[in-house]
């Protein structure tokens, strides 16, 4: 396991985020979401690099039918650490920090979308504790980050896996 630092990113982090792991748009996108209150970015840092990230959605979920079946849960999206710092437990330890941050703002309750062909994401929720819920995959859009600055929305259909805080909390 490498040692990482996990953080929630600051507005001075943007250079540093979009020279490790690109994605200028989405950096600024959830910074300025977090500055309004909207959700937290966290990052890990292996001294002063950032290695990976997860973002701590706290809005009501953009597909109907999500929001209508888990009002007010907030959701994790964008779980990713660069290539190199894969299978180093770094994933776990950004899921592990995000799901502290959210049991200390009081939320009892996560979720989260991954697509229906990554299933080395899928065993990973899995590993920690997530559960499919009880109802169809969801159809969404997800943001692709081009090298070349610029961003593409793309149909994708999502399953929804959910987590109870308080039962891992209690483990």
């Amino acid at each position: 396991m490498r040692h990482v630092r996990i953080r929630a990113a600051c507005q001075t982090d943007l250079p540093s985020l979009v020279g490790a792991l690109g994605q200028e748009p989405y950096f600024v996108t959830q910074l300025a979401r977090q500055r309004a209150g909207h959700g937290v970015l966290l990052v890990a840092w292996q001294a002063f690099t950032p290695v990976g990230d997860v973002y701590l959605w706290l809005d009501s979920a953009e597909e109907p039918e999500v929001r209508d079946r888990l009002p007010g849960v907030p959701l994790l999206t964008h779980l990713e650490v660069t290539p190199e710092h894969r299978n180093h437990r770094i994933g776990t330890q950004l899921m592990d920090a995000a799901e502290a941050r959210l049991r200390d703002l009081g939320h009892s309750r996560v979720a989260l979308g991954v697509d229906l062909d990554n299933h080395r994401a899928r065993s990973l929720y899995r590993r920690l504790g997530y559960r499919e819920w009880p109802h169809p995959p969801v159809p969404t859009t997800r943001q692709v980050y081009r090298a070349d600055g610029r961003v593409e929305q793309v149909a994708d259909v999502c399953r929804i896996l959910v987590k109870d805080l308080r039962e891992a909390q209690a483990r």
